[in-house]
């Protein structure tokens, strides 16, 4: 874990832009009323303070008027009033009811806006991606990027809230009620030395040896609980994967070795949360024991002057009341330890994520070199692609395409093709050199097409809206892609990722390049799940519905090969960079 220094400065940058953001005067004007309603609860608890003080009074000399009075509405007295019960009481639960409110409601106005910023950097330069490439994760702060958006930023506005209001919230009851106890202490004489107000002193003294004590044995949590989020998120992950995979889990019968594994990631929760255990165990001790000993330890400094007649019993109780609220105040560090400890993960794991983002964005203007061609066609001058251990698999390629020339690129598996497809998107970060991407509107279709959350309609037009499309457009596009069956579904919202196979996932994504008709579009094995026939009957279609599109394709197929003009193959030996070599091609096959 970081310094304290360091820690705060995180913790600022990370509070403050919501404070200042567009929504600042809502914001502030929110919090200005939260710590105007924490306010008015301290000053409702001092005078609570003084009630119970002419209560206990009237039931001590057994004045009923006077006790009546305190339960309505106001009491006079000689130096004013005192309000009765049902005022003060109706006035807190007022006061509670909305601080809580208010607070809710900032929250939520502050996690939105975060969880905007949040996503709007991890999506943008696409950080999200070359995050996810990086091997080095517990070192930068890249692992589970969704428990920190979804669950620490949530987190972090109610953590941030609550220790900072009742950070506030302690110091004004301090100086609320120093001034009440110090007045009823009175003075003692030790070893021959008058000090005044003396409970106040041994308050202080009492709350910070608790205060050392506390942080000796506490110190530890907060690296303990950053690990605690770290393994509970990937426990999270690893059954999100198994429901993701769950077809391929059952064909495998993998159902024992994924147990192992899910068991596994589970024993570190198990262990990391006995860690949790024993130095809460600890740190209770200490709290427990100091909390158990100041709800006796005033009473028995005030007793002997109450058997004796000095103190009445309200003045004993509003005695107490004090020494245990400037107590409490002195002893916030104490009492807040453990969501302290929390808080504190919480920032280190928002603020790593948050310096992995800006590093990211910053890598994103280094590597390759991506621009737009003036004379839209495809060119690679002295392009380098290595992988994220800077093994290079091309060095210093050059290559131009022409628009209106379809082109192939083979090789064996492992060779680097897709990477290669990758740094052509302009999505790749590790190599150098410059890639220019044509003028025109291009569409890349990976292997694995996505299949977003919703209907199958907006799974078909992504990324565009679903009104960009006419229902008649998209259903043709599903015909022409030999997916007639799902022309009835379209409005169907369910879990399409399980419900259609590999096959038929790769017809869904080229039904969406025969919606889009880019000026180019770039094929990585995007029908490799399909049987040979159908693969030639989707190319054949492709090149009847887009015959103004260039079609720049990956495959293994040299089927493939014929609905192409140009041929080239990316041979790479083991341990060797590889380079594109041009094959001749007997001749493209019509329609």
């Amino acid at each position: 874990m970081r310094g304290l220094g360091p820690f705060l400065k995180d913790a600022w940058r990370l509070a403050i832009p919501y404070f200042r953001s567009e929504e600042r005067w809502s914001a502030r004007g929110l919090l200005a009323s939260i710590i105007a309603l924490n306010l008015a609860s301290v000053g409702l608890s001092v005078l609570f303070n003084f009630w119970r003080a002419d209560f206990y009074n009237a039931l001590q000399a057994k004045d009923w008027d006077t006790f009546v009075q305190l339960i309505l509405i106001y009491h006079r007295t000689a130096t004013g009033f005192t309000f009765g019960f049902t005022v003060l009481a109706f006035t807190h639960i007022g006061v509670a009811i909305y601080q809580i409110y208010l607070n809710q409601w900032l929250q939520i106005r502050w996690r939105r806006w975060l969880t905007a910023g949040f996503l709007e950097q991890w999506l943008a330069d696409r950080a999200y991606y070359r995050i996810s490439l990086t091997t080095d994760r517990a070192g930068i702060g890249t692992d589970n990027p969704d428990q920190r958006i979804a669950e620490d930023l949530r987190d972090f506005t109610e953590a941030t809230l609550t220790l900072s209001l009742g950070l506030m919230r302690s110091v004004v009851s301090l100086f609320s009620f120093l001034t009440i106890l110090w007045a009823l202490s009175g003075a003692i004489e030790l070893f021959g030395i008058r000090i005044p107000g003396y409970l106040f002193w041994v308050a202080v003294v009492y709350a910070a040896v608790g205060t050392v004590f506390t942080h000796l044995v506490g110190r530890p949590l907060a690296a303990i609980m950053f690990r605690q989020q770290r393994v509970e998120a990937d426990f999270r992950y690893a059954l999100v994967r198994l429901r993701e995979n769950m077809e391929g889990i059952a064909l495998y019968h993998g159902e024992a070795e994924e147990n192992h594994t899910l068991l596994h990631r589970f024993t570190a929760v198990v262990g990391n949360w006995r860690a949790i255990m024993t130095r809460t165990k600890l740190l209770n001790m200490v709290v427990v024991g100091q909390g158990q000993a100041s709800a006796i330890f005033p009473i028995l400094m005030i007793a002997p002057g109450y058997f004796a007649g000095r103190v009445q019993l309200g003045q004993m109780l509003q005695t107490v009341g004090a020494f245990e609220q400037v107590l409490s105040s002195l002893s916030w560090v104490v009492n807040a330890y453990s969501s302290l400890a929390q808080w504190r993960a919480i920032v280190e794991r928002l603020a790593t994520f948050q310096r992995a983002i800006v590093a990211a964005r910053e890598a994103a203007t280094q590597g390759i070199a991506v621009d737009t061609s003036a004379d839209n066609t495809l060119r690679l001058e002295h392009l380098t692609v290595a992988l994220p251990n800077e093994t290079a698999l091309l060095q210093d390629t050059a290559l131009t395409l022409l628009p209106g020339t379809a082109t192939v690129i083979a090789g064996p598996s492992g060779s680097g093709k897709s990477t290669l497809f990758r740094a052509i998107a302009g999505i790749w970060p590790f190599g150098r050199g410059q890639v220019h991407q044509p003028s025109g509107r291009c569409l890349f279709l990976p292997q694995r097409p996505y299949i977003p959350l919703g209907s199958l309609r907006h799974i078909v037009c992504y990324p565009t809206p679903p009104g960009a499309h006419t229902h008649e457009e998209i259903g043709q596009a599903l015909r022409d892609a030999g997916l007639p069956q799902l022309v009835d579904h379209l409005d169907a919202d369910e879990p399409w990722a399980q419900r259609l196979s590999g096959g038929e996932q790769q017809r869904l994504a080229l039904a969406r390049a025969l919606l889009a008709k880019p000026d180019w579009l770039f094929l990585d094995e995007a029908t490799a799940s399909l049987e040979p026939e159908a693969e030639a009957q989707l190319y054949r279609t492709l090149k009847e519905r887009l015959p103004h599109t260039t079609i720049v394709s990956i495959a293994h197929q040299p089927s493939v090969a014929a609905f192409h003009d140009r041929h080239l193959v990316l041979e790479r030996e083991l341990g060797h960079v590889g380079r594109l070599v041009p094959l001749a091609v007997a001749g493209a096959a019509g329609s």
